[in-house]
């Protein structure tokens, strides 16, 4: 159910409206846009109050302007509880509205040098954010799983050297107070997307999540998957497309661009696009990431390497520094065609 205040409404209205919805026992979500605010109702009715009709109760109150059922079962991802695109702010980093953001780094951190290098080059090449992995989910056990915290600390030296916010993946619950240490975006990858407790978890945290889709996930698990962390409080959640598990084997995965649009239509989440883990190899890695801005995308997720040809793990589909700033600059002439900016 979703509460539309009246233009210009007072925070004592948007207050007694929110304690109203609470003492029937459900939850109240607040969003504030530009001229309106609107207050996302979910949860069940106490059984003392099975009687009342919330939509009719609520409709009553002087501050508000009208009061209707969603009809999607992702409510507050829905775009129906939210007309107006969500900016999610990371420091001063905005993803969103006319921002095209660009994640860069190396698929895993490997070494001080690594992630200095890497870091100072992208910096240079219009990166927002640094990504880089410290826990590794990993198809084999015998491979290499990531550094883990002394992995965070090598993040944040390269973090601090240039200004630029850390996204990092959490995969485990137990991990996940020592990941908010370091991170600035909690990256819940595509092997967690439907792992429920890990996502209730991240969304009682402040801090944004960027969460990754399935390799077999539907976009309504997807976005079922995101409003598990928002129902929880957290409302800045960042979608990212990254392939899905197809019939063929030309790539890693088949990357689903259709998706951005459907995605754009269905919610008022950023989307991003993750062209390296679709591809799975760099020479792809281009295309996809200009078809990404041509379809809508917020922002892309790229893996850059300093030295791809020794990376300990997907070597094969990172970028090296000269080649990710070729495609920046690409990229900004099809970034101001559809109206975006990559600054």
């Amino acid at each position: 159910m979703i509460v539309v205040m009246k233009k210009g409404s007072k925070e004592e209205d948007v207050s007694r409206v929110k304690e109203r919805i609470e003492d029937m026992g459900l939850e109240a979500h607040i969003s504030k846009g530009s001229e309106r605010t609107v207050i996302g109702v979910v949860g069940s009715l106490d059984k003392d109050k099975l009687s009342l009709d919330p939509i009719a109760t609520l409709s009553l109150d002087e501050g508000v302007d009208r009061v209707y059922s969603v009809t999607k079962p992702y409510k507050l991802a829905s775009r129906e509880n939210r007309e107006e695109n969500t900016i999610v702010k990371v420091g001063n980093v905005e993803v969103g509205g006319d921002n095209f953001t660009i994640i860069a780094g190396p698929c895993s951190v490997e070494s001080k040098e690594q992630m200095m290098e890497t870091a100072l080059g992208i910096k240079e090449c219009s990166a927002h954010m640094l990504r880089g992995g410290a826990f590794k989910p990993r198809t084999s056990p015998y491979t290499f799983q990531g550094l883990g915290e002394e992995g965070l600390k090598l993040l944040k030296e390269a973090s601090d050297a240039t200004g630029m916010p850390i996204v990092t993946e959490v995969m485990n619950p137990k991990d996940l107070d020592v990941v908010l240490r370091y991170a600035d975006v909690l990256q819940i990858g595509a092997r967690n997307i439907q792992n429920f407790s890990l996502l209730k978890l991240v969304g009682q945290t402040d801090k944004p999540v960027l969460l990754k889709r399935g390799m077999s996930t539907t976009i309504q698990e997807f976005l079922m998957s995101a409003e598990y962390v928002m129902s929880e409080g957290n409302a800045d959640v960042i979608l990212c497309e990254r392939g899905i598990r197809t019939f063929e084997t030309a790539t890693r995965s088949t990357l689903d661009i259709s998706a951005v649009p459907v995605l754009k239509k269905e919610t008022h989440l950023p989307v991003l696009i993750d062209p390296s883990h679709a591809a799975g190899k760099r020479d792809y890695v281009p295309a996809l990431s200009k078809a990404a801005i041509a379809a809508g995308a917020d922002g892309l997720l790229i893996e850059v390497h300093y030295k791809p040809e020794i990376a300990v793990s997907d070597a094969a589909q990172q970028l090296n520094i000269p080649e990710y700033c070729s495609l920046v600059k690409e990229l900004k002439d099809i970034a101001k065609a559809v109206g975006k900016v990559i600054n």
